[in-house]
Formats: structure tokens, C-alpha cells, sequence
């Protein structure tokens, strides 16, 4: 006689092991400790350093504070005198006159360098070091050998340009119309080797099967350039636009070592001025405000490039 089957019993979850569970959650938090002792001390550092310093000048931007005393409330006075104060226009004005110039040159030549060193020629090593030399030698040496190179009377700059039949050439770092051009050209060349670097990465990072396709399409040089080169570099080209601009608007250590802001104030930029009003004068809440202004102004010609570019890709 059968018997009916009996249905088996559904087979229960195992509980997981509790030692297996503690030390996991033990290795877990070893991790996390080690990976905060890697982070802290950068994070330490630029909270102390950087944070907590700029925090204080946003504060100061409303206040008066010479060092000494207490700091007394000003409100929005600070930010009233920029708008009245002719040394802050011309500051910003010559600030921006130098960010005009410093960065579409430094693009192009950068970029002209990269193109011509990124091919096989003899002794291209050599090349490639003697163009990015500049970017790594002392600002000081090389503020006072363009000084030298634009003496007005004796500097072979001049020189040169009479030569080749100018009877009256510019006298640069002399002249209130010509100084701002000088420290322009100084700092492109100084600035131009460290970005044909990075341009030199974007070239190699383009497949070589795109030139192929665009020859057998018939494409000439300059269409290759156009079609080819530059969209391959439209990431590193925004990279570079944004660092050039930041580091345009808050120029200083060049103008200072050049011209020390003449003459006059032809070469007066706005991170000179902070300098001015903060450590040479003592006027530490003015020059906050001017920071801030300077800050504010950085901060929205950074946002408008993220969003022409961010509207470039779409």
C-alpha cells in the first residue's frame, strides 16, 4: 500500500555568523580611520590656512580694522566707496585690460607651441624643455631680465625695432600707454610653456583614425585643424579658458616685480590694490571689500563660461 508523500520542509535561512559580522563592521571602521588620517591633515590645513582666513575677510568687507583696535561695524560703507573710488576703477579696468590680453595670447601661442612639438623632429626632448623652462624659473629672474630686454635706450628689444627702420619705439615699462603690453608679453611668455603641456596631453588623447578619415574625405590641413583638432581639444581648451581667467584677474607677483604698478598707475591691478590697502595702508576692511568685489567678479565670469560651455556640448 502507498503511502502519501510528505512535503519536505522549506529549508530556513541560516543566520549569519556574528563573529563573521563584528569583523567586518571592524574592518569597515579601520577604513574609515585610515582614510580620514589621509584626508585630515589637507583638510586641517586648508580650514586654518585658507577657510577660516577668507571667512574673516568676508566679515571685515563690513567692518573698519586697522590691526589695533576693535573692528567697528560699517555696514555697506566699504562697498560705497568702490563705487566712488576713481583707484579702484582704474584698478579694474587694468585689471581687465590685462585678463583681455593675457589670455587669448597665452591660448594661441600655447597651442601654436603644442601642435609644432607634437610630431617627430630631431631633438624635440630639448624643444619641449626649453618651452616649458620659463614656466619654472624664478618670476623674480625673469621680471628683471624683460625689464632689461625693454630698457627704452638700451634694451635689445629697441634696439631691434630701430634696426629694422621704427624711429621711435615704445618705451614699455617707461611709458603709461606701453607698460601693461610689456608685462602682457612677459607673462605669456613665462605662462605659455606649462599650457602647451596639457594641450600636448588633449593632442595625443585624439585617435589618429580621425586624420586618416578626414584625408580620404579629401580634407586639406587646415580643414583637419578645424574639424578634427580643435573638437578633440574642446575639454582641455575649457580647462585652460577658466584657469588662464582665474589667474589673470588675480595677477600680482609679475606687476609688482615689473612696474610696481606704473607708471602712475598704468599697471595698478585690483589684487595690487588689496596689497595697497590692506598691508601697506592698514585700511584691513576697505581691502576686504575689495577682495570681495574682485572674488564676486571671478566667481560670475566663471559661472557664464561653465554655462557657455555646459550650452556648447548640449
Amino acid at each position: 500500500m502507498a503511502h502519501p508523500s510528505i512535503p519536505s520542509a522549506a529549508p530556513q535561512p541560516v543566520a549569519p555568523d556574528p563573529p563573521r559580522r563584528s569583523s567586518r563592521r571592524r574592518l569597515i571602521r579601520r577604513e574609515t580611520l585610515v582614510g580620514w588620517s589621509f584626508i585630515l591633515p589637507n583638510f586641517a590645513g586648508f580650514a586654518l590656512l585658507t577657510l577660516v582666513p577668507v571667512l574673516m575677510a568676508f566679515a571685515l568687507a563690513f567692518m573698519r580694522w586697522d590691526s589695533y583696535g576693535s573692528p567697528e561695524w560699517l555696514g555697506l560703507d566699504n562697498f560705497r566707496r568702490l563705487v566712488s573710488d576713481e583707484t579702484f576703477h582704474m584698478a579694474l579696468f587694468n585689471t581687465v585690460y590685462y585678463a583681455a590680453g593675457h589670455i587669448p595670447l597665452t591660448l594661441l601661442a600655447s597651442l601654436g607651441l603644442a601642435i609644432a612639438l607634437n610630431r617627430k623632429i630631431p631633438g624635440l626632448g630639448i624643444f619641449r624643455t626649453a618651452a616649458f623652462f620659463p614656466y619654472i624659473t624664478s618670476l623674480v629672474a625673469v621680471a628683471v631680465v624683460w625689464n632689461m630686454l625693454f630698457n627704452p635706450s638700451l634694451g635689445p628689444v629697441n634696439q631691434f625695432l630701430e634696426a629694422i627702420g621704427i624711429a621711435e619705439p615704445p618705451g614699455w615699462t617707461a611709458s603709461t600707454a606701453w607698460a601693461m603690453p610689456a608685462v602682457i608679453i612677459t607673462s605669456v611668455w613665462r605662462d605659455m610653456g606649462y599650457y602647451m603641456v596639457l594641450y600636448l596631453a588633449g593632442l595625443q588623447t585624439i585617435p589618429q583614425e580621425y586624420y586618416e578619415a578626414a584625408r580620404v574625405d579629401g580634407a586639406n590641413a587646415w580643414q583637419r585643424f578645424w574639424h578634427v583638432t580643435l573638437p578633440g581639444l574642446r575639454p582641455i581648451t575649457f580647462f585652460v579658458v577658466v584657469i588662464l581667467t582665474i589667474q589673470s584677474f588675480k595677477v600680482f607677483d609679475l606687476i609688482f616685480v615689473m612696474t610696481e604698478g606704473g607708471p602712475g598707475r598704468s599697471t595698478l591691478v585690483l589684487s595690487q590694490l588689496i596689497y595697497q590697502e590692506g598691508i601697506s595702508q592698514g585700511r584691513f576692511g576697505y581691502s576686504s571689500a575689495v577682495a570681495l568685489a574682485l572674488f564676486f567678479l571671478v566667481f560670475i565670469i566663471t559661472v557664464v563660461q561653465f554655462r557657455l560651455n555646459k550650452r556648447g556640448e548640449s
